[in-house]
């Protein structure tokens, strides 16, 4: 990857919508040399795909957190399996340090969220949770 390549990234990470002829002019490139890029980025998978961004209101879970979790032994495995099975997980992250896993998670209420925390605490084989409800996102990444 070249300079070209990671401008290009950047234009796309912040508007993947934007036409090839206003990322080529913005670039200094022809059209077919931002396609070909593109394409050849996409082939050799530095970009997984293309997404769009919403705002919180417009979304549908509108509790969103932050769960640290401690993992008893050697069973974060385990407990990864069964974090998956919940819909209300939508990211989760093995690290290392104090917590053994991230979880990003949204519930639609309080309430879900109530029950999620005690449902996840649950859990056997995590030993303790630290979780903090995320108030705003000015910046969001995909």
């Amino acid at each position: 990857m070249d300079d070209l390549d990671h401008k290009l990234l950047a234009l796309l990470r912040n508007d993947a919508r934007r036409s090839v002829a206003s990322l080529a002019a913005e670039l200094g490139s022809s059209r077919a040399t931002i396609r070909t890029r593109i394409d050849k980025l996409v082939q050799s998978g530095v970009i997984v795909g293309f997404t769009i961004a919403v705002r919180d209101f417009a979304q549908r879970n509108h509790v969103r957190a932050v769960m640290l979790i401690a993992v008893e032994g050697r069973g974060v495995d385990k407990v990864m399996r069964r974090l998956k099975g919940f819909p209300e997980v939508r990211r989760l992250h093995s690290t290392n340090g104090r917590w053994d896993l991230v979880a990003e998670v949204a519930t639609a209420t309080l309430a879900e969220f109530d029950g999620l925390l005690n449902l996840v605490r649950q859990i056997e084989g995590i030993t303790s949770t630290e979780t903090n409800i995320l108030l705003s996102s000015p910046k969001n990444l995909p």
